[in-house]
């Protein structure tokens, strides 16, 4: 609540960016915007995943086979990257695609918007993941992932839809709104974040399209919420702050184009 109030500040123009959020609401467990019953219901939602033989199903498959030529490449180690949702570094993630540093210092209202969204879309796809059980592509062929750390507990949770890619998409439409300037390039970055889950070799495309529904949903029913909305209006008036002193990302950009660049297209 306290943090709330200082991005209001900043807002009105009667505090500094820097005063907008004490650091144990930026690093502790943070709560979403939205209550359990608030959250679109995944399973209403979506459609069932592709059926086994499917042409939908094939099309999966064939994505996922079209992205194995990526391994050990640059796109492969960004994809590696993108699985990584913890803060602070995960703030950081659109930071190109934005043109502007995401961190708690210069922008604490957007970072811990950013940190606020991750939990609503998250929490969204939890139902029909738990629902449908489908399994991932790197247990149905028995291959290795970008993130072998993690392989043992995914292998027992849903594959569909993509909680990562709704997180993705989320950040990205709430980017695309904040500076509209960007829209091009940080819709690109949301459609690559998720891509990175096939990358992966985690998600079938299917799973990312369904997170991508599923972060629609959640964001559409954000904009109800007075606090969200009011985070929205603190975070441009940062975003023109960090525009005035013309600072730019922490992040090696060309570097990630790059990586971005290489092929092995999922469409």
């Amino acid at each position: 609540m306290r943090s709330l109030l200082v991005c209001l500040l900043v807002v009105a123009g009667l505090a500094g960016p820097a005063a907008a959020a004490p650091p144990d609401a930026l690093h502790g467990k943070v709560k979403g915007y939205l209550a359990q019953g608030d959250l679109p219901d995944s399973v209403s939602l979506l459609a069932p995943p592709p059926a086994q033989g499917s042409a939908a199903s094939a099309a999966d498959e064939e994505a996922y086979r079209l992205t194995r030529s990526l391994r050990g490449t640059p796109r492969w180690a960004l994809a590696a990257r993108d699985a990584d949702l913890d803060f602070p570094e995960a703030a950081e993630t659109f930071s190109c695609a934005l043109d502007a540093p995401i961190n708690d210092k210069e922008m604490p209202c957007l970072y811990q918007l950013l940190l606020r969204a991750k939990a609503d879309a998250a929490r969204a796809t939890g139902k029909a993941k738990g629902h449908y059980l489908r399994v991932r592509p790197f247990v149905v062929y028995k291959e290795a992932t970008c993130t072998p750390d993690f392989e043992f507990r995914m292998a027992f949770s849903g594959s569909y839809p993509s909680a990562h890619a709704a997180v993705g998409w989320a950040w990205a439409l709430i980017l695309a709104e904040i500076a509209p300037e960007r829209i091009d390039a940080v819709l690109a970055r949301g459609r690559e974040f998720g891509r990175s889950r096939v990358v992966c070799g985690v998600h079938w495309q299917s799973d990312v399209e369904a997170g991508c529904m599923v972060a629609s949903g959640v964001v559409a029913r954000l904009h109800a919420d007075p606090a969200f909305r009011m985070q929205v209006e603190a975070a441009r008036a940062e975003l023109a702050g960090v525009r005035a002193k013309k600072l730019k990302p922490a992040r090696d950009c060309k570097t990630e184009a790059a990586a971005l660049a290489l092929g092995g297209k999922t469409e």
